[in-house]
């Protein structure tokens, strides 16, 4: 098992900024980043950097170089494009690239902007995560692939809107503290239940808002942190990826997450432990049915099992596994390129202490799991962290 220790975070808050651009937010995570590690531009060996959008909403193709000189460097980058696993696979590739020994100080984070293109201009740039031929060109936008995966499950397992309707109460309640949470706003199961519908059976309130903003971490090899003293206590210590078919058509179901489950099925056997040794987790939530997928997929719960966690109590800040703290993608909100940094991020934090939700992680827990999904799960990406002194 390689380290990657994760010396430092930073990201913006995330909400509506239409008038900055991304590679400002993208500055301002990660300066924040190098300074939390104690590195400064000079060190970087490389920038990857996770964006989705940005050709639409920025015009801007070759984003990596200018990812990089916001930072103040013009160390090899590249950007990284996986739909709303963007910064997720970033974080592998950065990952691998200290591994390697290729580099020793590497940032790697993620960026969108998508409020300044508007509801319907974001929609349709966030609908080409699915497959053109067979989904775009007939309609299908996320929402509604969604609602064909909560039918396909409630068929399959059980289950109902009230269901989900606990995990968006259970997120936005999470969200309270965090200052860079784009919903930080409390909600009951009936608002949930009767907010509007927007493709049955979910409402307004089972999905993640659009949201602008950046994340950034800044990982470093073992004899570098040692070196130069900068052991942060937390490292990457295993880390998957996991793929499957882009339609939702070809798929034999709708209702498990095959991509999660490989990807967090490499993860466990690099970082050499089980789902049971996991004390936390932050999960792609962009919808409520989405977390039920992932808690499953991660080998958390048994298939047909996560449906109830929330009502029960078991995935709350108190319950035996907290699930996402942060407020998730469906309070925290949902940059895309960003996201998938923001969940090691906010592991990162909550592992050491330094999260406005951290007072919920007992102090035996060492252990906790970010996942990343791309599209209707085509793509994810599953990080193990650990406590490592």
């Amino acid at each position: 098992m390689s380290k990657a220790f994760v010396a430092g975070t930073g990201m913006t808050a995330f909400g509506t900024f239409p008038e900055r651009t991304g590679r400002d937010m993208f500055a301002e995570a990660g300066l924040a980043a190098l300074d939390d590690a104690g590195v400064g531009p000079e060190d970087i060996d490389e920038v990857f950097y996770g964006n989705f959008v940005g050709t639409l909403a920025e015009n801007q193709g070759h984003q990596g170089p200018l990812a990089a000189e916001a930072l103040g460097t013009t160390a090899p980058s590249r950007r990284v494009e996986s739909a709303c696993a963007s910064s997720g696979i970033a974080i592998r590739d950065a990952v691998r690239a200290v591994r390697t020994g290729e580099a020793d100080v590497v940032v790697a984070g993620g960026m969108e902007r998508m409020s300044n293109m508007g509801t319907a201009g974001a929609t349709d740039g966030l609908a080409r995560a699915a497959d053109d031929l067979f989904e775009i060109r007939s309609g299908v936008t996320f929402p509604a692939a969604y609602a064909l995966m909560a039918r396909a499950y409630f068929d399959e397992f059980g289950g109902g809107p009230e269901d989900l309707a606990h995990i968006a109460v259970k997120n936005h309640d999470n969200a309270l503290v965090n200052d860079h949470a784009h919903l930080q706003e409390e909600v009951t199961v009936d608002d949930v239940l009767e907010s509007p519908e927007i493709a049955a059976p979910l409402t307004l309130y089972d999905a993640c808002p659009i949201s602008d903003g950046a994340a950034a971490l800044v990982l470093l090899s073992p004899s570098y942190a040692e070196e130069h003293g900068l052991d942060s206590g937390v490292a990457i210590t295993g880390s998957g990826h996991g793929g499957d078919t882009m339609a939702l058509q070809d798929r034999q179901s709708l209702a498990t997450a095959p991509a999660t489950r490989d990807a967090a099925e490499e993860a466990y056997d690099d970082a050499g432990i089980d789902p049971d040794d996991v004390g936390l987790v932050e999960v792609h939530d962009c919808f409520t049915i989405a977390e039920v997928l992932a808690l499953e997929g991660l080998g958390l719960y048994s298939y047909g099992e996560a449906i109830g966690s929330a009502r029960r109590g078991e995935t709350r800040r108190d319950g035996d596994l907290p699930v996402n703290l942060s407020g998730g993608l469906k309070a925290k909100g949902h940059p895309v390129g960003a996201t998938g940094a923001a969940q090691v991020a906010a592991v990162r934090n909550l592992l050491t202490g330094t999260h406005p939700r951290a007072d919920a992680v007992d102090d035996d827990v060492t252990v906790g799991l970010a996942h990343n999904a791309g599209g209707t799960v085509a793509s994810a990406a599953v990080h193990v962290l650990e406590v490592t002194r």
